[in-house]
């Protein structure tokens, strides 16, 4: 079985309360505080309480430190991490959220990772909810991590620098992959603490089709917003290593395209929502050379992407049937390489990095994308 936990994030989004929902569904903070204890920060408190948000009771986790330490370099956060033992997925998962921020930062401002100096998200406030939240997700052995569209505030936001506009341009790069909606002008709802954590551990936005639900909770944020329940909700549940399903498969002989016209009718049929889509050369009747192309879908989708299979080849003759498809469960876990988040997709038998950001990591690296895959793999070394 995988656990996955489902954050609903309409609300927004803030380091403090996705990881007061995680307390909330059973992390033990005697566990979660210990882990941070292993940092080695000095002057740093973490408690929970229990707040009425909208009607409904939440737990809230708040952070108290005596010195913030608001100015530590990207390369300061990573020795931290790096000489504190922590758990190799926690610190994976944390390396990777602090990585995440850094790549963006280096882009607003110009400069290289090892370059960037965090503000804001440099004390230690940030390194308890980030850590903490990693910690907290491995306690209660977290695989998968997914959420829903994320809430965000479009008014202005106080930083070191003065007032910016909303969200804060790390957020908005941050969640540049994800469904966000407008639900405030004069809140910042979605910090990029919290942004981070979404960018990082987030593989999909998804709804669990099948699980079995194990714990929920409500993490508050540190505002009771009148009319909006300012809480992250989470929902843990445990789904199969493999699922079986019914999908649709369309089949058709074709011997008059061109390389081209196939290409071209792949790349529709997967715009168009076909879960794959493959040509294999076959030989048809009197020796002639042709093609079959191969179409799977949605069992509801067969009539449509029927019709579009006709009108992409023009073949008289679409063949249909449902199957079933054994699947493994995908998950997707980050790891950090030098300062560059590397997204790693996993099953219960294989584990490959994407190649978008194998490719990134090469060019501001200066090795081959084979270079780079080498030392995914070493990272992954040993790892369950």
């Amino acid at each position: 079985m995988t656990r996955v936990a489902w954050l609903g994030l309409g609300a927004g989004v803030a380091g403090d309360m996705v990881l007061g929902s995680l307390l909330d569904a059973g992390a033990p903070l005697d566990e979660v505080m210990a882990v941070l204890d292993r940092l080695g920060l000095p002057g740093w408190q973490l408690r929970t309480e229990a707040v009425d948000r909208s009607g409904l009771r939440a737990t809230r986790a708040v952070v108290t430190v005596a010195d913030g330490g608001h100015a530590r370099p990207h390369a300061e956060i990573v020795r931290i991490l790096d000489g504190s033992g922590l758990p190799s997925r926690v610190a994976d998962r944390s390396r990777a959220a602090f990585a995440a921020l850094a790549s963006v930062e280096a882009e607003l401002h110009g400069v290289s990772v090892a370059d960037v100096h965090f503000h804001e998200v440099g004390g230690h406030d940030a390194l308890v909810d980030i850590v903490g939240t990693m910690a907290a997700l491995e306690a209660l052995a977290v695989d998968e991590v997914r959420c829903s569209a994320v809430g965000i505030g479009t008014g202005p936001v106080p930083s070191a620098h003065g007032e910016i506009p909303g969200p804060a341009p790390a957020t908005a790069r941050l969640l540049s992959s994800f469904a966000v909606r407008a639900i405030s002008d004069d809140l910042e709802t979605a910090t990029p603490t919290g942004a981070a954590l979404v960018a990082t551990l987030c593989t999909s936005t998804e709804p669990l089709a099948e699980a079995t639900v194990v714990a929920t909770g409500l993490g508050a944020g540190s505002r009771d917003t009148p009319g909006r329940a300012n809480v992250v909700s989470v929902l843990i549940g445990e789904v199969p290593d493999a699922v079986t399903e019914p999908v649709g498969r369309l089949e058709c002989n074709v011997d008059d395209l061109t390389g081209e016209h196939l290409g071209h009718a792949i790349d529709q049929l997967m715009e168009h929502g076909a879960r794959d889509a493959w040509v294999t050369p076959t030989v048809m009747k009197k020796g002639r050379p042709a093609q079959s192309i191969e179409v799977l879908c949605d069992p509801m989708d067969l009539d449509r992407l029927g019709r579009e299979l006709h009108r992409l080849t023009g073949s008289l003759g679409v063949r249909r049937t449902v199957v079933e498809r054994s699947a493994l469960v995908r998950s997707t876990e980050v790891v950090d390489l030098e300062g560059h988040p590397i997204r790693v997709k996993r099953t219960t038998v294989t584990a490959k990095p994407e190649f978008a950001d194998v490719l990134a990591a090469a060019e501001a690296l200066g090795r081959s994308p084979r270079q780079v895959e080498v030392a995914v793999a070493s990272l992954l070394a040993g790892r369950p």
